[in-house]
């Protein structure tokens, strides 16, 4: 929803892009991933209290092309939160990528969050930081006008005689473009989806499943100006849905809502200007942002509800282009509770670096020592 090189993973496929034109059969190559993020949240409502996100993630891997168009890679993935002494997660990491055509078919940890180009209240932006290893499949298409994401999230493997549910989640995203080619005007329609399920017959607890829907259907604009300070002007409106079709009732307050996001953005030399609003009517979205939901995710206040929630939002966005491999960004996001006439903020920092280094290419060294 914004230019942001941390939120926006536009420029990151375009990188990917410019790439692929360089890779041959039997190239091996060493990538490097870091991501050192600060997100302090000064929050005093009942729906979301205050916290502060701080820390750095590492994702070395080595890629192999058994051919030119799949590429296989496989690392280690490190996470360490500033002010505690051990590492929050050590995990290997699996990516098989088939390339056809304008589809890629992904197996393994598939692009999760942001290259999934979700909105806010469907999918929480803070999941880069929480929550940044999904495992599963994932099929994407980019065409010259439509864009199209489905993917499928293992999130919790069960086994017989456990004492946990299974967790899978998956979700679809697409956007259409209307406007000419070479127009000024980039005018689309987007479509997304999610979807969560709780459940499995073969643990030992006596839990009811649990399945839950979300869907937003929208309008993008975006007119360039090219000017030397005013880049463009973009809006983006959005209606959402949300259903509770767990056979169970009551596991969540509300059996189905609906909601309006409304965002208005200038893009600037200088900073990106966004304005939003967001209007809830007894909405959940279990992967969605916790600002826009009804229903309290506090510790002091777990069961508060927001039937009728609305709020502003003020977005200040600057992206720091280091390199083509390195950008820093910062955002400054007040916003003002309209129902509990109060001013809360957030402010944020982002370093985000990739690479990939060539090692060699170990077929012309088989064909040179035959």
């Amino acid at each position: 929803m914004a230019t942001s090189a941390i939120v926006d993973s536009t420029d990151i496929e375009k990188a990917e892009g410019r790439q692929a034109h360089t890779f041959e059969k039997g190239d091996v190559r060493v990538s490097l991933q870091a991501f050192t993020f600060f997100k302090d949240n000064e929050y005093f409502n009942k729906i979301i209290e205050g916290y502060t996100l701080y820390g750095t993630q590492l994702n070395p891997q080595l890629v192999y092309y058994p051919i030119k168009d799949l590429r296989l890679e496989a690392g280690v993935f490190l996470w360490k939160d500033f002010g505690t002494p051990a590492l929050r997660q050590v995990r290997p990491t699996f990516r098989a990528t088939w390339t056809t055509g304008k589809q890629q078919i992904i197996l393994g940890n598939i692009r999760a969050h942001l290259h999934h180009n979700y909105i806010e209240p469907m999918f929480n932006f803070e999941r880069v930081m929480l929550n940044p290893l999904e495992e599963g499949i994932q099929v994407r298409y980019n065409g010259t006008r439509l864009q199209v994401d489905q993917w499928v999230d293992w999130q919790r493997q069960q086994y017989r005689y456990s004492n946990f549910q299974e967790e899978v989640a998956g979700g679809l995203t697409s956007s259409y473009r209307v406007s000419p080619d070479g127009s000024r005007w980039h005018v689309a329609i987007p479509f997304q989806f999610t979807a969560i399920h709780n459940g499995g017959q073969i643990d030992t607890l006596d839990r009811p499943l649990k399945t839950v829907f979300n869907e937003a259907l929208g309008l993008e604009a975006r007119y360039s100006l090219a000017g030397p300070d005013v880049q463009a002007v973009r809006f983006n409106g959005y209606v959402l849905g949300f259903q509770d079709y767990s056979f169970t009732k009551g596991q969540y307050p509300f059996r189905n809502g609906r909601g309006l996001y409304l965002n208005g953005t200038l893009e600037t030399r200088y900073v990106d200007v966004m304005v939003s609003y967001w209007q809830g009517s007894r909405f959940i979205s279990p992967l969605g942002g916790d600002l826009y939901q009804s229903a309290s995710r506090t510790v002091s206040n777990p069961d508060f509800l927001d039937p009728k929630r609305k709020f502003v939002m003020l977005r200040l966005l600057r992206d720091f282009r280091i390199s083509d491999a390195a950008a820093l960004t910062a955002r400054v996001e007040p916003l003002f509770d309209l129902n509990a006439r109060l001013l809360d903020y957030s402010f944020s920092m982002y370093l985000n670096f990739r690479q990939e280094w060539l090692l060699g290419n170990v077929g012309k060294r088989g064909r040179v020592g035959q």
